[in-house]
């Protein structure tokens, strides 16, 4: 099972930063993300990388609930600690994301581009919820390689031990996070979303 949710973890790594990146370019505005998106969209949705991507998924949601179940009463480091709670989290966004994007295309019709998550950070009360929702899903995945890291990771780099390691990968998790949410908030002027995407928040 452990293995199982290592190789999966992987293959979602390399997805996953390429994502964030993507996210990150929501900086430069709307256009700049789609752009990029649509070119990264001629890989990962190929038909047999987004079967490998979604079975990545699965294994990773039920491999990671199996191992949280077994080691969420075992004594534990903090590190070891941070790592099984991140995971739980990431095992619900993924269910959650996932099936909330799916549903968005097949169900709804939609570009799910950068307009589909922000039309539910733009819109309150929705807000209230997506805010927090994706700001924790993206320190979550922060958390997690940085416990697995300083857990495995055997020398200083730059003067910095494993432990130190780890806990500078959560503080650029945080930064990250803050300057997606920024992008897709569209900064201090906000962002206008479509209106076909006002299905997702009962417009």
């Amino acid at each position: 099972m452990k293995k199982l949710h290592y190789i999966s973890g992987i293959l979602l790594a390399l997805f996953s930063a390429a994502h964030l990146f993507n996210h990150l370019c929501s900086m430069a505005g709307p256009e700049s993300h789609i752009t990029l998106m649509n070119n990264l969209r001629k890989v990962y949705r190929n038909p047999v990388i987004e079967t490998l991507l979604l079975l990545a998924v699965g294994v990773q949601i039920m491999s990671g609930l199996q191992l949280f179940r077994k080691q969420r009463k075992a004594t534990l480091s903090p590190f070891q600690k941070l790592q099984v709670w991140s995971g739980l989290y990431l095992a619900m966004f993924l269910l959650v994301h996932v099936g909330a994007v799916l549903a968005g295309r097949l169900v709804f019709q939609l570009d799910t581009n950068v307009y589909f998550a922000a039309v539910g950070m733009n819109t309150f009360p929705f807000n209230l919820f997506f805010l927090p929702y994706y700001t924790l899903a993206i320190l979550a995945i922060f958390c997690h390689l940085a416990a697995v890291h300083a857990q495995k990771m055997k020398r200083t780099l730059l003067g910095l031990s494993p432990i130190r390691q780890g806990q500078l990968m959560v503080v650029l998790g945080g930064l990250m996070a803050g300057c997606i949410l920024y992008g897709f908030t569209g900064g201090f002027q906000g962002m206008e979303t479509p209106t076909e995407y006002g299905v997702m928040v009962g417009k």
